[in-house]
C-alpha cells in the first residue's frame, strides 16, 4: 500500500515515440497512394477521381471503383497552383471541398516538445545533483552516519595497546551509563574530547567502543562532510546534527579528521570563508547546549598544533587524550587481538614480533598478521609461522621484493660490498641497533639491497654518541664501495639524506654543538604526530651563524666518515669475505656475519 510512485522524464519521450508510431501505422494501413500531380491530373482529365478534399498544401481524395474492385482507393498529391484545376473538376464532375487546416496542435508542440525536452534535461541534472547531495532539497540536513545502540558492536575490549587512553575514556563511559553519579555533586563531564595520535592508532575504533561500551547512540561524521559546494551548507549541517543529537540523547557525536574542519582561522594568504563560518557555527554550538543532556562530542586528529585556538579552550574541547604508538606490551596485545583468528604454528613467537616492531601503529601490526596469512596461504601451509611473520615485518618496512628485477655481475657485487659495509661497522660500533639480516635482493621502489637493524627495546632519547654512530652506520656502505672498488656510485644517495639530516638536527636543535653551543636554532618542521617533515623555515639567525652550521655539520659528517673507514680498513677481510658469502646466498644473518668478523 507505501509503495512510491516514481516518474521519470523518459515516460515522457515514450509517449511521445508511441503516438509517432501508432500514426504511422494508420496512415499505413490506410493504404494512402502517394501520387505525382501530373498524373493526378491525367486522371481528373480521364474522369477516375471520384472526390477531391482541397487542403493548403496537399490534395486528397478517392478514386473510382475500376473492375472487380468494389472499394475505392485513396490518394494524395501536392498542391500546386493551378487555376485551371476548378474548372477541370466542374467539367468532370468530380466533388471537391475546401479543407481548412487547424495548426493548433503542431502550434502546440512547437511549443511544448522543446519545453518538454529542456525541463526533462534541466530534471535529469537536478536529480543527478540531489543524489550526489543525498536529496536537493536536503543539503542542508546532516550527513552523518547514525549507529543505534545495537549496531556497534565494538567494546573496550576489542581495543588494545592503548590503556591509558582507554582509563581515561571510562569516566565518559560511566557519566552516559549513570549521569547522576557526576552530577549529584554539581560535576559536569567534559563538553568536547579530542583523540590526538598519529594515523593508524585506533583513534575512531576507540570513539566506537566508547559508543558501544556505554550502549548509546553513536554520530559518526568527517569533518570534510560538512563544507558543500552551496554557501552555508556546513553551518546548517552543524545545526541539524546537534538538533539531532538533542533528540536522541543520550549520545556521541564522533568528528573524524577535525583538522578539514577546524583549522586556524586566517591562517595562510588565501581564506575559506566557507569553512571559517562552519567552524563559528560548531563553537556556537559547542556553547549552547548542556552536557547535562547526556550529549558527548568526540573528535579525532593528528594534526593538533593547526586547530583553532578557541576549539581547544576550556568549554570546548578541553579534554585532550593521547592515543600514542605502542609499546612493547601494547605491541604484544595488539598482535595477539588480530592473531586470534589467524591458525598460528607453534613456533610463531608474537612477542620477537612485538620486539621487531618498535615505532608501528595498531594498523601496521594488524597488517603484519594479515600479510604473514596470504604468505602462509601462497605457500601453500595451514598454519602461519614465524618466517612468515618475519617475512611480512620487512615486507611492511623495506618493502616487496623484486625478485624479477635482475642486476649484472658488477652491480650486484657492488651492492653486497655497500650492503657489507653498512652492517659490519653497526656490529662494530657499541650502542648500533642489532643487525638482523643483510640482503642484496631488490625490495620496493629503489632499494638495491637493505640491512635490517632492529632495536632490542622501545628508545625515548638519543644520546650524542649514539647518533654519531648512526651517521657512521649510514656511511658505512658509501666507504665500503671507495675502498673496494676506488670509486663511489649513486647508491649511496638515500644514505647521505639520512646523515645530514641527524647532522643537520644535532647543530640546530640538539644543541650538540661545542662550537655554537647549546641553544636551539631551528624551528619545528614537522608536526607533533605526522612523520611527513613540513618546509624548513629559516630560523633568526645570521648568515654568520648559518655559515657556522654549515661548517658544523661538515665536521661531524667527515668526523664519522674518516671514523668508518678506519673500521673497514682493519676488518678489511671480513669485508671481502662476507661480502663473497652474500653474493652466494643473497641473505645471510646478523649472527653470520658476525661470526664471519670474529674468525677474521
Amino acid at each position: 500500500m507505501n509503495k512510491k510512485v516514481s516518474f521519470s522524464i523518459w515516460y515522457v519521450f515514450l509517449a511521445i515515440w508511441a503516438v509517432i508510431l501508432v500514426h504511422d501505422l494508420i496512415h499505413a494501413l490506410q493504404k494512402i497512394e502517394e501520387l505525382p500531380y501530373s498524373e493526378f491530373r491525367q486522371l481528373v482529365t480521364a474522369g477516375k477521381v471520384a472526390e477531391v478534399a482541397v487542403g493548403s498544401q496537399t490534395l486528397t481524395g478517392t478514386l473510382k471503383p475500376e473492375g472487380e474492385a468494389k472499394e475505392a482507393k485513396l490518394f494524395s498529391t501536392i498542391r500546386v497552383d493551378d487555376q485551371d484545376l476548378v474548372r477541370e473538376l466542374n467539367q468532370h464532375g468530380v466533388k471537391f471541398v475546401g479543407v481548412i487546416e487547424t495548426t493548433f496542435w503542431r502550434d502546440v508542440l512547437s511549443w511544448i516538445l522543446p519545453a518538454a525536452i529542456f525541463g526533462g534535461i534541466w530534471y535529469f541534472f537536478i536529480r543527478r545533483l540531489g543524489q550526489a547531495q543525498g536529496g536537493f532539497m536536503q543539503v542542508g540536513q546532516s550527513k552523518a552516519k547514525i549507529y543505534a545502540e545495537t549496531d556497534i558492536k565494538v567494546t573496550l575490549a576489542d581495543v588494545a595497546g592503548v590503556d591509558e587512553a582507554k582509563e581515561e575514556l571510562r569516566e565518559v563511559i560511566e557519566f552516559l551509563k549513570t549521569p547522576e553519579k557526576f552530577t549529584r555533586l554539581g560535576g559536569k563531564i567534559p563538553k568536547g574530547i579530542l583523540l590526538v595520535g598519529p594515523p593508524g592508532t585506533g583513534k575512531t575504533l576507540l570513539a566506537r567502543a566508547v559508543a558501544g561500551e556505554a550502549g548509546v547512540t553513536f554520530f559518526s561524521i568527517s569533518g570534510s562532510e560538512f563544507v558543500e559546494m552551496f554557501v552555508g551548507v556546513g553551518a546548517a549541517r552543524v545545526r541539524d546534527l546537534f538538533e539531532q543529537a538533542k533528540l536522541k540523547a543520550p549520545c556521541i557525536i564522533f568528528v573524524d579528521e577535525l583538522d578539514a574542519l577546524g583549522k586556524a582561522r586566517g591562517m595562510g594568504p588565501a581564506t575559506n570563508e566557507e569553512r571559517e563560518q562552519t567552524l563559528n557555527q560548531l563553537l556556537v554550538e559547542m556553547d549552547g547546549f548542556d552536557p547535562r543532556i547526556g550529549v558527548i562530542l568526540m573528535a579525532a586528529t593528528n594534526r593538533p598544533e593547526i586547530l583553532d585556538p578557541a576549539l581547544l579552550r576550556a568549554g570546548r574541547f578541553d579534554r585532550h587524550v593521547v592515543v600514542d604508538r605502542p609499546d612493547k606490551i601494547g605491541r604484544l596485545a595488539i598482535l595477539r587481538l588480530h592473531a586470534k583468528h589467524v591458525p598460528l604454528d607453534p613456533d610463531a613467537d608474537l612477542e620477537n614480533v612485538a620486539a621487531m616492531t618498535p615505532g608501528f601503529s595498531g594498523a601496521d601490526l594488524a597488517n603484519i598478521i594479515n600479510e604473514a596469512a596470504l604468505l602462509a596461504v601462497r605457500r601453500g601451509k595451514e598454519l602461519v609461522g614465524l618466517s612468515e611473520l618475519q617475512e611480512a615485518v620487512e615486507r611492511v618496512i623495506a618493502g616487496l621484493e623484486k625478485k624479477n628485477r635482475v642486476l649484472n655481475k658488477m652491480e650486484k657485487e657492488r651492492v653486497a660490498y655497500h650492503e657489507t659495509g653498512h652492517a659490519l661497522v653497526a656490529i662494530s660500533l657499541p650502542g648500533s641497533d642489532q643487525v638482523q639480516k643483510i640482503s642484496i635482493i631488490p625490495r620496493g621502489v629503489a632499494a638495491l639491497g637493505y640491512t635490517l637493524q632492529l632495536p632490542t627495546e622501545d628508545r625515548f632519547l638519543m644520546t650524542k654518541s649514539e647518533l654519531e654512530s648512526k651517521i657512521a652506520v649510514l656511511l658505512g656502505g658509501r666507504v665500503a664501495e671507495e675502498l673496494i672498488f676506488g670509486e663511489i656510485s649513486t647508491g649511496a644517495q638515500n644514505d647521505l639524506v639520512k646523515a645530514t639530516d641527524i647532522a643537520k638536527s644535532m647543530v640546530k636543535a640538539y644543541g650538540m654543538s661545542e662550537k655554537l653551543g647549546a641553544i636551539t636554532l631551528e624551528r619545528e618542521r614537522q608536526s607533533q604526530f605526522m612523520q611527513v617533515q613540513a618546509a624548513a623555515e629559516k630560523g633568526d639567525y645570521s648568515e654568520a651563524t648559518a655559515r657556522d652550521i654549515d661548517c658544523e655539520v661538515r665536521r661531524i659528517i667527515d668526523e664519522q666518515y674518516e671514523r668508518a673507514k678506519r673500521l673497514l680498513d682493519q676488518r678489511h677481510a671480513a669485508l671481502v669475505e662476507g661480502a663473497r658469502v652474500l653474493l652466494e646466498q643473497e641473505v645471510i644473518s646478523g649472527s653470520e656475519l658476525r661470526t664471519i668478523m670474529e674468525a677474521h
